[in-house]
């Protein structure tokens, strides 16, 4: 399994800015040799936009030109540099630019389609949209619903790589502690241990279950 992010999108500017093979892109993206090939035809992931891996840190220029020398060659992935810098805690939602908001709703279909674990709150800080906006794009019944496409927001230039790995790290963690106290409500409470079940005792005989009946001949005998 490849820890690249956004494997397809990275495949997409793999096969538009290099001369790596097939099979080079996929092992380095998790992808099977086909559906790279299907990328590069044109038959899947249409219209995507590429992610590209040397901005992100992931992949390195000489990297990619050792692949390019050598078929045989698979890419590693970059050694991480900005994987412990702290992060600035933003107060309130993210400012964004007027040129960049009506891109909202393609990065809040991209959360819902892809990452459904990450809160609407985290999505709200992140993007700085609001819930109503999620709540349209989810139900469609947003006014350009028709327009709107899934597109990660570090393409759309809402956030950073680093928020976003952030984000969704934290919303997996969560959810596999969700996951895991909803399987164990879900088993129940286990059987009884036989040495705690109580031994069976059988019901005491009325007191005069053993007196000898008596008729009326026996009754009234003295009497005659």
């Amino acid at each position: 399994m490849s820890d690249v992010l956004m494997p397809r999108a990275t495949a997409v500017w793999l096969l538009d800015n290099t001369t790596l093979t097939f099979t080079q892109i996929a092992k380095f993206c998790g992808l099977h040799h086909l559906e790279v090939k299907g990328i590069a035809d044109g038959d899947v992931a249409e219209n995507m936009r590429g992610v590209d891996p040397i901005a992100g840190g992931i992949l390195s220029r000489e990297e990619i030109a050792r692949g390019e020398a050598d078929a045989g060659h698979e890419l590693k992935m970059a050694d991480s540099r900005i994987d412990h810098i702290p992060q600035p805690k933003r107060k309130g939602s993210r400012y964004t630019p007027v040129i960049r908001r009506a891109d909202k709703p393609d990065a809040v279909a991209w959360f819902i389609r892809n990452h459904p674990e990450v809160s609407d709150a985290q999505v709200i800080k992140l993007i700085g949209t609001t819930k109503a906006t999620i709540n349209n794009v989810r139900d469609k019944s947003h006014w350009n619903a028709t327009n709107i496409k899934p597109v990660d927001p570090v393409t759309l230039g809402l956030c950073t790589q680093i928020e976003l790995d952030e984000v969704i790290a934290k919303a997996a963690d969560k959810r596999r502690k969700m996951d895991a106290e909803k399987a164990a409500r879900s088993e129940g409470p286990g059987l009884v241990p036989a040495q705690d079940t109580p031994a069976f005792e059988p019901e005491p005989e009325p007191e005069n279950a053993h007196r000898k009946s008596f008729s009326a001949d026996d009754v009234f005998r003295d009497f005659e």
